[in-house]
């Protein structure tokens, strides 16, 4: 069982990423650290608590982190996951509290604790991540393996043409993380291409349990916004990600490159820069995962809206 720390922002997608890695059994869910990023930071914290509550799992701790990006201010994603960052409706009040700490801190003590057994899954801007690296520069060799969802690897970005939400919010931030780090990337164009289709999101219509409930509450929005720009199903970035994560069996071609962030201002801001022909003699040092089981992806999610058993797809 993998052990593995968390870092969220916590908004639709985020929310079925966290009940995924603490409902498989392959991973261990030690910690989950909020980062600023798709909503209001105190709702992120709310919809963290809220999702671990639906899940039984109230035990693993949740610490705040960066409120804010390194460096430059960023807009909010409230026109993706509704204004409280669970489709619009649903804002929660677990009164449950935070732990005490600060993300970073604890990001960097829980793996100087145990050096190479830490995961780091990271389905938000990479803030936090940044300033635990700033704490502890050996960081990179006390990890044991840094899983990123962000980027726009050989497709247009999510909110610029240029760039992916992650990345663009705190760019500094991820061009410090993906030169330090030896990262697994999970990019939005992978997301685009193992999007839960129309038969998928039917078949989820149908089920009759609190997460199948709470799934069609947090993705409302996205799933109006792809009908009416005609696009066919929704993405589900950060589940991809934890999913990917847990089952290596959903992985069908994964490449290294290298890798590194515009962090510059301007057009190209949060641009993923991906040497595909080796040109810039960089280390080969990013895992991109280019290629990924679509439909073993849905029946992963079916099978936990279902059953709270997602490993059941593979038994």
């Amino acid at each position: 069982m993998r052990r593995v720390i968390v870092d969220t922002d916590t908004a639709g997608d985020d929310t079925q990423a966290l009940a995924l890695s603490v409902l498989t059994d392959r991973l261990s869910v030690e910690a989950v650290t909020v980062v600023a990023g798709n909503v209001d930071f105190d709702r992120q914290v709310e919809n963290a608590k809220y999702t671990l509550s639906l899940v039984d799992a109230t035990d693993i701790p949740v610490y705040e982190g960066a409120r804010s990006p390194l460096v430059k201010s960023h807009e909010h994603a409230t026109e993706i996951h509704g204004e409280g960052g669970l489709g619009g409706d649903l804002f929660p009040d677990t009164d449950i509290d935070s732990a005490e700490g600060f993300a970073p801190d604890e990001i960097v003590a829980r793996c100087r604790e145990s050096p190479g057994e830490v995961t780091l899954l990271c389905i938000g801007p990479l803030t936090n991540i940044a300033l635990a690296h700033a704490r502890e520069e050996s960081l990179p060799e006390l990890v044991d393996e840094v899983w990123v969802m962000g980027g726009a690897v050989e497709c247009r970005g999510n909110v610029t043409p240029a760039a992916e939400f992650n990345v663009w919010a705190d760019p500094d931030a991820a061009r410090r993380v993906v030169d330090a780090f030896d990262v697994t990337l999970v990019d939005w164009g992978l997301c685009l291409r193992t999007a839960l289709g129309p038969d998928t999101l039917e078949e989820i219509d149908a089920i009759d349990t609190d997460l199948a409930d709470f799934f069609r509450e947090v993705t409302r929005v996205v799933r109006d916004r792809g009908e009416a720009a005609g696009l066919d199903g929704i993405t589900q970035p950060d589940g991809l990600a934890a999913a990917l994560l847990a089952y290596p069996e959903l992985r069908e071609r994964v490449e290294s490159y290298p890798v590194t962030v515009d962090d510059r201002e301007g057009l190209t801001r949060g641009y993923t820069s991906v040497d595909f022909e080796g040109v810039t003699d960089e280390p080969a040092d990013t895992r991109v995962v280019e290629a990924a089981d679509s439909e073993g992806f849905a029946d992963v999610i079916l099978a936990m809206l279902r059953e709270r058993d997602p490993d059941a797809v593979f038994e």
